[in-house]
């Protein structure tokens, strides 16, 4: 039974793709950002579980594509749906046409695509054995389930939460970071000794440190931190660009 356990854990991690989805629907975003955070972890523990019982396989690494695409490809679509629509009042500050509404929002599903195309890439990737190339999925979905609660922790910042202009220019980026070729530190912790693993302690200590001054605000932040860390402590491996 232990030799299923990895994929059991991904199948979790679907899972709890599929709840934040119908959180979503019903206005739960709480709810959601829970499930993506648990999902996460899920994710980040299914292969080292793989590796400690010795069950790696080819149906293991397709299993967890898939199950991504819905809980950090889909979700965080919707996410960003889900904000944009609650701001169409504020349409009129970009002079758009009052039919805009109808289709405007379905803009923010590029992420989903884009994390589509970057599971797909990553599958068939010989590259990313010990680096990502591009931001990982799981940390945009993570970074993105936390902007709804920034106006939270300060409600003047509601405006730019559901600023249709800057949530467009969110997704592009995002769904841009995650297909650049660019090398970025991988999250899969092989060693934790401070000589091997010092991106990996300066990113989530730094990331931990925003958080506490900044609460919700500070996930933007983090990505842009995450982006910048991995351009001073590169991947110690050649990219064949």
């Amino acid at each position: 039974m232990i030799k299923h356990l990895p994929n059991a854990m991904t199948l979790g991690n679907l899972l709890c793709g599929c709840i934040a989805i119908v959180a979503i629907m019903n206005g739960e975003m709480e709810l959601s950002a829970i499930m993506v955070v648990v999902a996460g972890i899920l994710d980040f523990f299914d292969g080292f579980v793989a590796r400690l019982v010795k069950s790696s396989s080819e149906l293991g690494k397709q299993l967890d594509s898939l199950a991504d695409m819905v809980t950090f490809g889909v979700v965080p679509g919707l996410t960003l749906f889900h904000l944009f629509s609650g701001s169409i009042l504020s349409l009129n500050q970009l002079s758009v046409e009052s039919s805009s509404p109808a289709y405007m929002p379905y803009f923010m599903f590029s992420v989903t695509l884009a994390s589509c195309l970057r599971l797909a890439k990553f599958n068939i990737d010989t590259r990313q054995e010990n680096y990502f190339i591009g931001v990982p999925t799981p940390l945009n979905a993570l970074v993105t389930a936390g902007i709804p609660f920034i106006a939270y922790d300060n409600p003047a910042f509601g405006k730019y939460v559901h600023n249709p202009a800057l949530l467009i220019a969110y997704a592009l980026i995002t769904s841009y970071l995650m297909l650049a070729d660019i090398p970025m530190i991988s999250l899969k912790v092989k060693s934790w000794s401070f000589k091997a693993a010092k991106e990996i302690y300066f990113l989530l200590i730094g990331s931990l440190l925003m958080l506490i001054i900044l609460k919700h605000a500070a996930f933007p932040l983090i990505l842009c931190y995450y982006v910048i860390l991995s351009t001073v402590f590169p991947p110690d491996k050649k990219l064949e660009l």
